[in-house]
């Protein structure tokens, strides 16, 4: 095998490029900061040379789709492959209609390359562009973070799904494949082939690999998942297209420690969350129990919690409490630049006025929902490399995928979300090649609260994805 890699690999993406490149179908199951990325366009590379592309399809979520245009392809594509690179953008105007006739052009020998978001692919617009590009071109169609089409029953999954029946070569690439249970693992797997995992329907899937348990509701049968059995078999049917890579196996990076501070609710909280949690006791009780109702009575204790309420309209009102005042508290004893994450944008508002007041207007920014994509890349400059931007506040939601935030050495999580791969992703915004320090992980946490109970859920959540993967227990929250 000869191909000139743009960047010299590091030995664990040697290993996994050698792996992956000639065949059809291929899992990089890698860590965020390990460089699947970088392999993934290696592939592209190696098998363009080869002629056996001459396109590729990555889709990926919104926010790093950017990345990928400006600098993973930029970064890792060999300069000998001339190839043309298309971001995918919904408008119609003249220039952005003759791009897209232009990379679908079946004549031309250069590599073209299409990024698209995966809500495009929910998307009438979307679905009919991306089927004529992959008809026209010999194309490897890659998802990256796979984890967005893990609901068999989402759209987007069917969407690409089908798109993918008659692509030779797929790849997909994610750090965290099992975010909420083994279940996770059937449609990112099916995307390959319905042969990989040996099931052609998703019940024939979760019979074999979780425990159900039947129980009648107002006369009707709901089968609830109460257990999951048989992780060793399923950790084994991944190997032979998989390869599994963690960062502390691979790269010398500091270590990360995890501290918990106890938060103390204000009376007005204590009164307020009793009350809710009476409230919605009551309500549930003698009603058919379903998902979305529990997690509504569990995000109105939760938003009390963190010291607001919000009603129908979503008109939000704060609540007094202690916990903006122990996020102050911490933020004074820490040295350095500090990233903090919450769950909700009215708690990164409070906090980051609540920090100007304290610290001064230009020692934080902002990163979230309503952060213009203009200053989203000028926001994370200043912090990277401005020693008087100290602090950047931002959701999971939105900074947890795609950006470098190596200059802080502290994270703090006002408040949690039940979502595994967001909680894992934000973590590894600042633990990343170019960490020279040990990050710590401060959560704030509120005794006696759903606050426990969503750290739990998070902790269990890992563990059977450690056990899934093969991996030893992590020491975390």
């Amino acid at each position: 095998m000869q191909y000139k890699f743009k960047t010299k690999p590091y030995k664990h993406q040697l290993d996994v490029f050698e792996r992956s490149w000639n065949k059809d179908v291929f899992a990089s199951f890698m860590e965020m900061g390990t460089g699947k990325s970088k392999i993934l366009l290696d592939n592209i590379g190696i098998l363009y040379d080869h002629g056996k592309i001459n396109a590729a399809l990555i889709v990926a979520p919104k926010g790093v789709c950017n990345t990928w245009y400006k600098e993973q392809i930029p970064t890792h594509l060999p300069g000998h492959i001339d190839h043309k690179v298309l971001l995918w953008n919904p408008s119609l105007s003249q220039k952005m209609k003759k791009d897209l006739t232009d990379i679908c052009d079946p004549g031309s020998p250069k590599l073209h390359l299409m990024i698209m978001n995966v809500e495009a692919l929910s998307t009438q617009k979307g679905m009919k562009f991306a089927s004529h590009f992959l008809s026209v071109r010999k194309v490897l169609f890659a998802i990256d973070e796979s984890t967005t089409i893990k609901n068999p029953k989402a759209l987007r999954t069917k969407n690409i799904t089908r798109l993918g029946e008659h692509i030779t070569y797929k790849r997909i690439l994610t750090g965290s494949p099992v975010t909420k249970s083994p279940l996770d693992l059937y449609s990112q797997c099916y995307f390959l082939s319905p042969h990989l995992l040996g099931f052609f329907s998703y019940y024939a899937f979760r019979a074999r690999y979780a425990l159900m348990h039947s129980k009648v509701f107002h006369g009707r049968n709901v089968n609830l998942i109460v257990g999951y059995q048989r992780l060793a078999e399923l950790s084994e049917k991944l190997q032979p297209f998989s390869s599994r890579v963690l960062k502390e196996d691979c790269l010398d990076l500091p270590p990360k420690i995890y501290m918990k501070r106890y938060v103390t609710l204000s009376p007005e909280q204590k009164r307020m969350y009793a009350q809710m949690k009476h409230q919605a006791l009551a309500e549930l009780n003698g009603k058919l129990i379903t998902a979305p109702t529990v997690l509504t009575q569990l995000m109105r204790l939760h938003q009390i919690t963190c010291g607001h309420t919000s009603d129908a309209q979503g008109n939000v009102q704060s609540i007094p409490n202690n916990r903006l005042n122990e996020l102050l508290a911490a933020l004074e004893e820490t040295e350095g630049k500090a990233i903090i994450w919450a769950h909700y944008q009215h708690d990164v508002e409070m906090i980051v006025s609540a920090i100007k007041k304290k610290f001064g207007d230009d020692s934080v920014v902002d990163y979230y929902g309503k952060t213009s994509m203009d200053d989203r890349h000028t926001y994370i400059q200043n912090f990277q490399h401005k020693d008087n931007v100290r602090f950047l506040v931002g959701t999971t939601q939105t900074g947890g995928y795609g950006i470098t935030l190596t200059a802080a050495s502290t994270v703090i999580y006002y408040s949690n979300g039940y979502d595994l791969e967001k909680r894992l992703q934000s973590e590894d915004r600042a633990h990343r090649i170019g960490q020279k320090n040990a990050v710590t992980y401060i959560d704030l946490v509120a005794e006696d609260t759903i606050d426990e109970r969503i750290t739990k859920s998070l902790r269990k959540k890992i563990n059977i994805a450690t056990e899934i993967m093969g991996e030893e227990l992590k020491d975390w929250i």
